[in-house]
């Protein structure tokens, strides 16, 4: 289920060093990695581990204490706004929303970086549709759900990277499933396996391991604001690992619905 990734493709995304502190606190503390095209990424770790703090380096949410971020070969800080709105989606664990929009002038604003975002209806319709929040188009965010909210700011960000340039681009999703049911949990990591599998880079924060094994690439473990493990499902997921990371016992086995490990955590403690 998990197509390997040539050594050879390029990283659209990539960090040398990276640290951010909060006071003499590292947050983040001298991480380098790289995100390719075509690739589905999780990153994983327990509560503080700097996952979503990683991400906001990322895509220049926040200013490095050191470390440089690049965008396709080049520093981050080289890019124009607008330029890497066309290449690059980002969805926040939450944004600040005008009560008084629509859910489709939410997903309307993926269009903001190509102009007339208004010219773009029935495109946002589509996307909705593709995460089921078509039915709330007219309704006030305000009335929304967690969840709904939550899949129609999914439908925004896949409706901004949808463009015929043949050049990369790299969607960036922080706990996209966190106020989903199981349901839509899955719909919305086969949206994001889906966007990789056409060629989008895809790096999802997420907390539930299976999920992660079952959908990603490559994993990306966390702990203390530094990478503590790398690489695919199979070679991460490992008692081992799952102990020095979450300090928890853990069984891994075959999950028996698709080609990937299983993770069964012991509730007591160490």
């Amino acid at each position: 289920m998990h197509p390997e990734t040539p050594s050879s493709r390029p990283a659209i995304i990539e960090a040398r060093g990276v640290t951010f502190r909060a006071g003499s606190r590292a947050l983040v503390d001298n991480v380098s990695c790289a995100f390719h095209a075509g690739e589905f990424v999780a990153i994983l770790g327990p509560n503080g581990a700097g996952k979503s703090t990683l991400l906001k380096l990322l895509c220049g949410e926040r200013h490095l204490s050191s470390g440089e971020v690049f965008f396709e070969g080049q520093p981050l800080s080289h890019w124009k706004p607008g330029q890497l709105a066309r290449r690059r989606a980002v969805l926040p664990q939450s944004s600040g929303i005008p009560f008084e929009f629509t859910a489709l002038d939410i997903v309307l604003l993926g269009r903001s970086p190509y102009g007339d975002a208004a010219r773009y209806r029935e495109q946002a319709l589509t996307a909705m549709e593709r995460t089921d929040s078509a039915k709330l188009a007219d309704r006030t965010v305000n009335t929304l759900s967690g969840g709904e909210l939550q899949r129609v700011n999914l439908a925004r960000v896949l409706l901004q990277i949808e463009n015929d340039s043949p050049e990369s681009k790299a969607l960036l999703l922080d706990e996209p499933i966190s106020n989903l049911d199981p349901l839509h949990q899955h719909a919305t990591l086969r949206l994001a396996r889906e966007a990789a599998s056409q060629g989008t880079g895809v790096i999802v924060v997420i907390h539930d391991l299976n999920l992660a094994t079952q959908y990603a690439d490559r994993l990306l473990l966390m702990k203390s604001g530094a990478v503590v493990a790398e690489g695919s499902p199979r070679d991460v997921i490992t008692p081992e690992i799952i102990q020095e990371t979450f300090s928890v016992r853990s069984r891994i086995v075959e999950n028996p619905l698709c080609d990937a490990p299983a993770v069964f955590v012991d509730a007591a403690p160490l």
